[in-house]
């Protein structure tokens, strides 16, 4: 096992010496490294820190992230729909029924539910989930909030003291976004989820503004954008490919079949953008990509590629032909665009 880089210990040979040998004993051989920094920074956060609200605050959100990556990790393979919507709407609200609706669907396409939970929305999304299929990252607030009743499993029910460690889950364990309408946490989620697509922290995914028969709901937040953000230039006109208003529910389900119909997920692999696919395309397509999209690239173009050694060496999907280029990791707006050009082929 390798020797961590002596920038990171805690400045006690003694200690350091002790957490090396903990290491040691516990034969973590491909993770070694990372969890003895990992125990460093609790050694020195013991070390550094005199305020037990810190060390409480760091030691709950450790634990939040363990159990969530527990219950998260058999069902890796998965893709995975996270629906966002109010607490408060009504089991007899039209956005109850195509949350119920569109969850039940999703999983008859093979996918899982995650919802935050709650009641309303994140209700009917857990309602209407096949047996086994969905999860609910509920927190724990004094009031409104309490887990409900149609959750399937209690294994894949996560109870949080944080909004920040529940929000990673949302983003990091999901592979679409389905929002429907609701108040201040429903638009945090989905305006967050937005940002980190924007700004290339989450992997490209399709994100749907779910609008139900009778409401204006999004409508009326585009027309908002439009006029105060893309008019006076806090947004690119580009950032509309980020989303899609949805107005029923096989809308909504077609649009995240068809994301992921030829793009099958995304790698970074040093100046390249690796875009592994789950068929190769016509090398018409490839061209008319190449034409439409080299404002995006460093240099170079857009080419068939074989899986680079990082690749090899973790395994992954090694079987999926590919495209690589040297995408300049600023307009992801328009590597979704590359993605919807693609699935078109």
């Amino acid at each position: 096992m390798t020797t961590p880089a002596k920038g990171y210990q805690t400045g006690d040979v003694g200690t350091d010496k002790l957490v090396d040998d903990l290491v040691t004993h516990l034969g973590l051989d491909a993770t070694g490294n990372v969890v003895r920094e990992i125990l460093t920074s609790a050694v020195k956060l013991g070390l550094e820190s005199k305020d037990i609200g810190d060390l409480k605050l760091a030691n709950t959100a450790l634990k939040e992230l363990r159990y969530s990556f527990k219950v998260f990790s058999p069902y890796r393979d998965i893709r995975k729909v996270i629906i966002f919507g109010s607490a408060r709407s009504d089991r007899k609200s039209p956005e109850y029924t195509m949350a119920e609706d569109f969850a039940r669907e999703m999983c008859g396409k093979g996918y899982m539910i995650v919802t935050g939970g709650g009641p309303g929305v994140m209700e009917a999304g857990n309602k209407g989930a096949l047996e086994g299929t969905d999860f609910a990252l509920n927190i724990r607030l004094p009031f409104e909030q309490k887990p409900n009743p149609f959750v399937s499993q209690k294994d894949k029910l996560i109870n949080y003291k944080y909004f920040f460690t529940r929000k990673l889950f949302f983003v990091k364990e999901t592979d679409a976004t389905a929002v429907f309408p609701g108040g201040f946490g429903t638009l945090d989620e989905g305006f967050e989820m937005l940002t980190l697509v924007q700004t290339g922290k989450s992997r490209p995914r399709p994100i749907i503004l779910m609008e139900p028969e009778g409401s204006r709901y999004w409508h009326n937040c585009r027309e908002f954008l439009n006029k105060q953000l893309v008019n006076n230039s806090y947004i690119s006109p580009d950032d509309s490919h980020l989303f899609t208003i949805a107005t029923t529910v096989a809308e909504a389900v077609n649009y995240i079949d068809d994301f992921y119909r030829i793009y099958h997920s995304i790698r970074y692999d040093g100046a390249l953008t690796i875009l592994r696919l789950n068929r190769s395309i016509a090398p018409t397509t490839l061209t008319q990509i190449n034409k439409k999209f080299h404002d995006i690239l460093t240099e170079g173009e857009i080419r068939p590629s074989l899986p680079t050694p990082q690749e090899v060496q973790n395994n992954e999907f090694l079987q999926l032909p590919r495209l690589a280029l040297n995408f300049n990791r600023h307009h992801f707006n328009r590597l979704h665009e590359l993605i919807y050009a693609i699935n078109k082929d």
